[in-house]
C-alpha cells in the first residue's frame, strides 16, 4: 500500500501545482514596452474612434500626418507607426525618417511621443546620422494633434 498512497500523493501535488500556476497565470498581464504602466489591452473610450489599442482620431491623424512619408510598419495594437527613409526632391543629400508612439487610448497631448531621424550623405555616398532640431518631433506632434481634434470634431458635427 505504500506505493498506492505515494501516486496519490504525487497526483494531488501535480494537480496543486497545475492549479496554481494557472492561477498565478491569470494575475498577469502582458505589459506596455513603452512604459508607463499601462497594459497593451484594447481599451473603450469615448475618445476611441475604433476598436483598436490607442486612440482612434491619433492614430488616423498621425497616417495623414506622415502620408508623404513612405510607411515602413504600423501596429494599431501597439500604437507604434514606422515610416521609411524620406529624401525631398529638391534636397536629394539629405533624409528623414519618424517613428512615432501612440501611448494613450484618450485624446491627450501626452498621449504621444514623435522621433525624428536624420541623415545627410557624404562625400563618398554613405548616409551619416545627424542631430534633427528639437523643434521638429514638436512641430510634428502639434500637426498630428491638430488633425486628430478636426477629426474628432468632425465625427461630432456628424
Amino acid at each position: 500500500m505504500p506505493f498506492v498512497r505515494g501516486n496519490r500523493m504525487r497526483g494531488l501535488m501535480i494537480a496543486a501545482t497545475a492549479l496554481s500556476v494557472v492561477a498565478v497565470g491569470a494575475c498577469g498581464s502582458i505589459p506596455n514596452p513603452l512604459g508607463g504602466g499601462k497594459s497593451a489591452k484594447v481599451r473603450s473610450s469615448g475618445d476611441n474612434a475604433a476598436a483598436i489599442g490607442v486612440n482612434g482620431y491619433l492614430w488616423r491623424a498621425t497616417l495623414d500626418t506622415l502620408s508623404f512619408m513612405p510607411l515602413a510598419s504600423a501596429d494599431p495594437y501597439g500604437g507604434v507607426i514606422v515610416t521609411d527613409w524620406y529624401t525631398n526632391p529638391e534636397k536629394p543629400d539629405e533624409r528623414f525618417k519618424c517613428t512615432v508612439y501612440i501611448l494613450d487610448s484618450r485624446l491627450r497631448a501626452d498621449g504621444l511621443n514623435v522621433a525624428v531621424f536624420k541623415q545627410l550623405r557624404d562625400a563618398s555616398g554613405n548616409w551619416v546620422d545627424q542631430p534633427t532640431a528639437g523643434q521638429t518631433e514638436t512641430d510634428i506632434e502639434n500637426s498630428i494633434l491638430t488633425r486628430a481634434r478636426q477629426l474628432r470634431l468632425s465625427n461630432i458635427r456628424g
